[in-house]
């Protein structure tokens, strides 16, 4: 099954049980717009190469299209028209005036010069430049794509309108009208999330044992949040490993491992107390209350989730967890936290940032972490109430109160 097949089943899924009607369940079965270019790119050596580029909009019914871009050598359109639904669903579904869309160039942009990097994404803002804008479509990081990068994206955007716009990319450096607490966004809504979760199922902090997989940013600034607030880390992986310590992680300790060696290989020889180097299949059947799945997407499946130890699952990547490893998990009775609700805080303070922009007034980092606050709790109570009253997962609720929206705005148009 394709990350696109898997959207469509958990789209019909949440269909078929709110009884939507048939028209926007296909409505909202394709995206509305699809775009692939063929980019020219001059390389330091004096050569020109090709690369291809895409630009998928899925629905703009509530706003305009939003979603990020990624660089990576395995991308493809599948994939991309995938992350664009989500994006549909996750605006959505905490109540932003979004829709989804997304982008992505199929490179290695690691083996690109810095100038290769600037001309690439140059070139490929000048092949979208007709289809997004400030009030059209508005891009955003994604997989191994920077603050830099959207700098890029808003000046060259800028200086073909001949005016300064750069609110046409969230996730941009300070300087250039990004916003405080960006970084750490996507973390801190899961925190909210997950927090106002636990109170549901009678979980407290100091008795919860934590872990993360996924050591990028969104899991190690997870694993540090968590560690602060009085949670017990004891699994924390990267893509080569993990390391599991049964009495808890000196998450501080160990992210200064990793950003020196690169790996947490070897960490576990000077960690404090009983830690051993694992698997990252290992990893994910570690006895613990919550895992947190922090890495990339089908990591989770009906192979292995018949072995999770888990309590409770949060989905920081997207899509985590296959539809097949989703039946499983629910007839074992661990309730999955979704990830069009759990990592909605990133693009939350993107629309912070947007807004910033648009009104050329910023935010402190307090006044943004107290916005993102009082969206998330919300949406996760709405997603609960959903459950309850459908007697549904909460994925399906997720889709249930974000595909409501999306179809009241388009019956509102007239769609």
């Amino acid at each position: 099954m394709s990350l696109f097949e898997n959207t469509l089943a958990q789209l019909k899924k949440a269909s078929t049980i709110m009884k939507l009607d048939a028209h926007i369940a296909d409505y909202l079965s394709y995206p509305q717009r699809i775009l692939e270019v063929n980019i020219s790119v001059k390389m330091d050596d004096g050569s020109a190469k090709m690369f291809k580029g895409f630009r998928v909009q899925h629905n703009n019914a509530r706003g305009p299209y939003k979603g990020g871009i990624r660089y990576h050598p395995q991308v493809d359109m599948e994939e991309v028209k995938a992350l664009a639904t989500w994006m549909s669903m996750k605006c959505s579904v905490v109540g932003i005036p979004y829709g989804g869309g997304k982008g992505g160039i199929i490179v290695d942009p690691h083996t690109l010069s810095k100038q290769e990097l600037e001309n690439l994404t140059r070139a490929y803002t000048r092949a979208i430049e007709p289809i997004i804008g400030p009030e059209k479509d508005i891009p955003a990081p994604d997989v191994y794509t920077t603050p830099e990068i959207m700098a890029w994206v808003a000046d060259e955007y800028s200086m073909l309108h001949r005016r300064n716009l750069i609110g046409v990319v969230t996730g941009k450096p300070l300087c250039l009208g990004g916003s405080e607490g960006r970084g750490e966004a996507t973390s801190q809504g899961g925190v909210y999330v997950l927090t106002e979760m636990m109170k549901k199922n009678g979980m407290k902090p100091e008795t919860t044992r934590v872990v993360v997989q996924g050591f990028g940013n969104a899991g190690a600034n997870l694993a540090k949040l968590l560690d602060r607030a009085g949670f017990k880390v004891v699994g924390v992986s990267d893509s080569r490993g993990g390391l599991a310590c049964a009495e808890g992680i000196a998450v501080e300790e160990v992210l200064a491992y990793k950003e020196a060696k690169g790996t947490l290989e070897g960490c576990a020889k000077t960690a404090k107390g009983s830690c051993k180097y694992i698997t990252n299949e290992e990893l994910l059947e570690l006895d613990c209350d919550v895992l947190s799945l922090a890495a990339i997407e089908n990591q989770v499946t009906k192979d292995n989730a018949p072995r999770l130890k888990c309590k409770l699952i949060l989905e920081l990547a997207n899509g985590p967890t296959t539809p097949e490893a989703d039946e499983i998990l629910t007839q074992r009775g661990i309730p999955v936290i979704p990830d069009i609700l759990a990592n909605a805080g990133g693009v939350t303070v993107s629309y912070f940032e947007w807004v910033q922009n648009q009104m050329a007034l910023y935010w402190s980092a307090e006044e943004v972490q107290k916005r993102l606050q009082d969206i998330m709790i919300p949406s996760t109570r709405a997603v609960v109430e959903t459950a309850d009253a459908y007697k549904c997962t909460l994925r399906e609720a997720a889709f249930i109160v974000a595909i409501k929206r999306i179809a009241d705005a388009m019956k509102a148009r007239g769609w």
